[in-house]
Parts: structure tokens; C-alpha cells; sequence
């Protein structure tokens, strides 16, 4: 068995796990860990645990160091550095007329890298923009093109719920979203309405998939004509969380609202 930490370099970040060594860290702290794009300052989101060896992924690196006053006001001078370097990338897209949008800046803690996000609908050939840059800023320059979803899970925004956007606040990754969960819930199909800000499905209707699918009851179909102890009607609606399906009377059109399995289709 190893002992892990899960260390988290953005909000809503995937974790990655490194071992603590002689450190004695607990969830909320903030540590130095090297990493495949150089020293990094990030935050420990999952406290000691052990796990087998064959459940990690080799070479599994150590945590450097708890962080330190000083390593505090380096991070903070970077992010007011990748806010200028920002500025400057900017007019440098717009000298080299590229199609491409940039989203975010960040430096590596230790100032080896400098790195630009940005979206676009196609390829960009960004050759003679990294030397131009690179030539400003004397360092590493990686240029990383995002998707839409990435886009809006760095910048951030309030859903149509009304909260933030579950992908910059608790999301690690991105599950697959697909329509057919939409269909499964009952919900307008209408792209306006089952879209996030990034335009692509909403995450959210992930959530509920699995006790859709799960489900062993079966439910008549929405316009079925069924009996129910209250006469015959006709279903237009179902509610899979509740059991539940909505009948309108043919009696007297009043809606009522059974539980399912009290309703029998009507073969005759």
C-alpha cells in the first residue's frame, strides 16, 4: 500500500495524487508539487489515504513542499503578470490577424512556462505568434486550444437555474451528455432550454440518467389511453423519480395524477 494525497491546481479541477513523504498535510492545504508542466502551487482536496500499488499511475512524484508566505506573494505576482501578458497576447492576435479567441493566461509557478488559452473553429497556424511572444516574455510558450465546455468551465457563469455553473464550481470532468437523457426525463426538447452557456447539453441532466434507466417499472407511453380507479383517461405525462403518471379524465378532462402501477392500459 502507498500513502496519496489529491491535489486539485484549479477550481473544479481533476485531482491528480502525489505522495506527502514526511509531510503532515490535511485537506485545505496548500502545497508545491512538481508536475509534468513544471512546479506548481495547488490545494490539497483529499487527505491521506492508502491505495494499492497497481491503482497508480508510475512514476508517482512527491509533494515538495507546504506552502510558504513567499510562495504566496509569487503566486500572486503571477497572476498579475499572466493579467499583462494577456494584454499583450491580445495585440499580438490582432497583428497577426489570427482567428482565435483568447480565454485565459496563467503562469507555472515557477515561471518555466507561460501558457495561453484560447478557442477557435478551426485549426490556427500560431507559429509566428508563439516566436513573438516568446521573444517578449523569455520563457516556454505553449498556446493550448479549448473547447466550448473548457471555455465555460474557466470562465465561469450562472446557469439558467439561477446558481453557478456546476462545471467551474464541483465538476472534475466532463461526463458525456447525450439528447436521449433529455428524452428519458420528459423535458422540452428545445434546444434553448436544454443548453448551457457553452451551447452544448447541460450537464445537469446527467444527474438523474441512472435512476431513468434503472427503472423496472414500466410506464405506459404519453398519449395511451388507460383505466385508473377514477375511469378511463389518457396519459400525458410520467414522473419516474415519483412513480407517477398524469391522467387526463375523458369524463370530465380533469387531471389527476396516479401512482403507476394503479394504472392498466386499456387493450380492449
Amino acid at each position: 500500500m502507498i500513502t496519496v494525497v489529491g491535489v486539485r491546481f484549479k477550481k473544479a479541477g481533476k485531482v491528480y495524487y502525489f505522495n506527502p513523504g514526511g509531510l503532515e498535510l490535511s485537506v485545505g492545504d496548500k502545497v508545491i508539487v512538481e508536475t509534468s508542466r513544471g512546479v506548481e502551487y495547488g490545494e490539497v482536496v483529499t487527505g491521506p489515504k492508502d491505495v494499492r500499488e497497481e491503482d497508480i499511475i508510475t512514476p508517482l512524484k512527491d509533494v515538495m513542499r507546504a506552502v510558504t508566505p513567499e510562495d504566496e506573494d509569487a503566486v500572486r505576482e503571477n497572476r498579475i503578470k499572466a493579467l499583462d501578458a494577456e494584454k499583450i497576447a491580445i495585440e499580438k492576435i490582432e497583428k497577426h490577424g489570427l482567428d482565435m479567441n483568447l480565454v485565459d493566461v496563467e503562469y507555472t509557478f515557477d515561471r518555466s512556462k507561460l501558457i495561453f488559452y484560447f478557442t477557435a473553429d478551426g485549426r490556427v497556424d500560431f507559429r509566428e505568434l508563439v516566436k513573438d511572444l516568446a521573444a517578449v516574455f523569455r520563457t516556454r510558450i505553449e498556446l493550448r486550444q479549448i473547447g466550448v465546455r473548457d471555455e465555460a468551465k474557466m470562465l465561469g457563469g450562472i446557469g439558467p437555474c439561477g446558481r453557478c455553473i456546476c462545471c467551474s464550481s464541483f465538476l472534475g470532468e466532463f461526463d458525456p451528455v447525450s439528447i436521449k437523457m433529455a428524452k428519458q426525463q420528459n423535458l422540452s426538447l428545445n434546444p434553448v432550454k436544454i443548453s448551457g452557456l457553452c451551447g452544448r447539453l447541460m450537464c445537469c441532466l446527467k444527474y438523474e440518467s441512472e435512476s431513468y434507466e434503472d427503472s423496472t417499472v414500466k410506464y405506459p407511453n404519453v398519449g395511451k389511453k388507460v383505466i385508473t380507479p377514477a375511469g378511463e383517461g389518457t396519459v400525458i405525462a410520467i414522473y419516474k423519480p415519483k412513480e407517477t403518471v398524469s391522467v387526463q379524465m375523458d369524463e370530465n378532462k380533469d387531471v389527476i395524477e396516479f401512482p403507476v402501477e394503479e394504472v392498466d392500459t386499456d387493450e380492449s
